[in-house]
């Protein structure tokens, strides 16, 4: 996809996980292979607690793909838009031997459910904790709305970052991020990342996000998984991810009681769930 980068793997934090380093692409998983995809502004390590907690054997078949600027290199010719990262998660799957069972946090959420609407081919489930984002009536974050407005977006990100690992782990971790998680997605913040959000957030203002929504029954070709987290208020109301996950064909699993990580605020119970979901398949 991105001349003179392919992937290979190694580990992060026990899991198995593909980044964009030089030479041919020759890795491919088999069969049997679930995919977490992290969002915004953090890396795969958000996945690492909720995979210890599956079976065995269930640990063996995961792999993180990490969105370029989010805990993989950003190369110089990726724009970081909403549709680049879509194409980057397709390009991606693509690799693959077999269909994937695919799961999105935040706006990886997204990008999961652009496959699920498009090419469905590529996956054999899906799970996204951010389908509200296609309904009409949906609004943008206050810190969405924020990083969309040039200026006040670039003076916020340079805060945010900034210090050492120990000043922007203690920032993830007043948003919610537990440590040692807080601290190993501090180790990957920085200007590239810094970039990857503005951009990314300025290409999905609310008109692109209402046409994309105009799709959402198409994402119920394969069988999917709708979160909901009852304390995250960023992801709009219960009751409008509950509507979008139904107009996507797809079923819901509340969380009472858990916020916008939930797979860092009860790792038992996310897996819990992700697995009670798939071995329904």
């Amino acid at each position: 996809m991105f001349a003179g980068y392919s992937v290979m793997p190694f580990r992060y934090g026990g899991v198995r996980m593909r980044s964009w380093t030089s030479g041919p692409a020759w890795w491919c998983l088999g069969d049997m292979t679930i995919a977490f995809v992290n969002g915004v502004p953090v890396t795969p390590a958000v996945w690492a607690p909720l995979i210890k907690e599956l079976p065995e054997a269930r640990q063996r078949e995961a792999v993180l793909l990490a969105p370029p600027g989010f805990g993989a290199p950003l190369p110089a010719d990726f724009a970081a838009t909403f549709d680049d990262y879509r194409n980057w998660l397709i390009d991606e799957l693509s690799r693959f031997d077999a269909p994937v069972d695919l799961v999105g946090h935040s706006l990886a959420g997204g990008y999961v459910l652009e496959v699920a609407m498009t090419r469905p081919g590529l996956i054999r489930s899906w799970v996204s904790d951010t389908i509200a984002g296609y309904e009409p009536d949906y609004t943008w974050h206050d810190l969405a709305k924020l990083w969309q407005t040039p200026g006040d977006g670039e003076r916020h990100i340079e805060q945010l970052f900034s210090g050492d690992a120990g000043d922007r782990a203690a920032r993830m971790a007043g948003w919610g991020i537990p440590e040692p998680t807080a601290g190993e997605v501090a180790l990957h913040q920085g200007p590239e990342m810094g970039k990857a959000v503005l951009a990314l957030y300025r290409s999905v203002p609310r008109r692109v996000l209402i046409e994309r929504g105009r799709n959402l029954p198409a994402a119920a070709a394969r069988p999917g998984l709708v979160p909901i987290a009852t304390q995250d208020d960023s992801v709009g109301s219960p009751a409008l991810r509950h509507r979008a996950a139904e107009r996507a064909g797809a079923r819901t699993a509340e969380l009472d009681g858990l916020g916008h990580w939930w797979m860092l605020d009860d790792p038992p119970r996310a897996a819990a769930m992700l697995l009670d979901f798939w071995n329904s398949l």
